[in-house]
């Protein structure tokens, strides 16, 4: 049910993010072509793009929802990590992009050139920057809650176009008033953003497909619950690893070398099932029991006492 529950979020979500791009890539392009601003329409095509990005997202999330199967026992998590590589290049490549564009411009000095955009595509800009910071809160909220790294770069991708509508503004603004030169500025400062979004995402989605450990706070939450378990006296080693979404927990804990099998098997169970219910990324948590040697050799020495 859970699982049903984060897709049914994550389509949300994509779904105003490909109604909202295409709407407002229309009102772009038609500021952009009245304003005549060239930057409004480079702008334009920017979020038209993003359309393409959503549907990756879509793509990658649906796959990786796919259940265990025969060549893939573990699931399909690692795909939406896949998704979140791709539009991580698709951002860096973005930022390349605006960045080279804005360094020629820099470069070629020929401002005076460069035609007076129209009132309009200030207003284009302004509306743009609103919607697309609202829509990496909107998504980036998403994210968060459903543990999805396809969607949260996504969301990342909402962020860079707002800073490329942030520039545009800077830029239409700056020309307005007379100095041309603050477009191709704003854009290498932009570029540098989204580079930095873009590696972000792309090192995110790698640990994940590498097995990297949970963080500190997350493990150390689990070692408190696992201890808190009624016979379990020592945690003799815990190991995590990020598997896409989610977490995989492999633990060896020392019990009473007394105790039946079928006691020692009710303690790992309630470790198990501990652990699995607290965290709820955790797709499996795997317990191995140790007889706890200490306990066993005052038990005999007890036994050889009474003989």
């Amino acid at each position: 049910m859970k699982k049903k529950t984060d897709k049914q979020i994550a389509m949300r979500v994509s779904a105003v993010s490909i109604i909202g791009n295409i709407a407002l890539s229309v009102i772009k392009l038609l500021a952009g072509i009245v304003a005549n601003s060239g930057a409004m329409i480079s702008d334009a095509v920017h979020s038209a793009s993003d359309v393409i990005s959503t549907f990756v997202v879509i793509i990658g999330y649906n796959f990786s929802s796919k259940g265990s199967d025969k060549d893939h026992p573990y699931g399909h998590e690692r795909l939406e990590c896949i998704a979140a590589l791709f539009l991580a290049a698709i951002l860096f490549a973005t930022g390349v992009g605006i960045g080279i564009e804005g360094i020629n411009k820099i470069l070629q000095g020929n401002y005076g050139n460069l035609a007076i955009p129209g009132a309009i595509a200030l207003v284009a800009a302004v509306i743009s920057i609103a919607f697309k910071e609202w829509m990496f809160w909107y998504t980036r909220h998403a994210a968060k809650k459903i543990n999805s790294s396809s969607l949260m770069a996504d969301a990342w991708h909402h962020r860079s176009d707002a800073l490329s509508s942030v520039g545009s503004f800077i830029g239409i603004f700056g020309a307005r008033l007379g100095f041309p030169i603050l477009d191709p500025i704003a854009s290498v400062i932009i570029c540098l953003f989204i580079l930095k979004a873009a590696f972000e995402i792309g090192r995110d989605a790698v640990d994940k497909l590498t097995d990297k450990a949970c963080d500190d706070e997350t493990i150390n939450e689990m070692i408190k619950l696992i201890k808190a378990q009624s016979g379990v006296i020592n945690i003799d080693e815990i190991k995590t690893r990020l598997f896409g979404n989610k977490i995989y927990v492999d633990v060896e804990i020392s019990v009473d070398g007394n105790l039946t099998l079928n006691e020692a098997h009710d303690i790992a169970q309630n470790v198990h099932d501990a652990i699995e219910s607290k965290f709820e990324h955790v797709k499996h948590c795997m317990v191995h029991v140790n007889p706890d040697t200490t306990n066993m050799t005052c038990h005999k020495k007890i036994s050889q006492s009474a003989m």
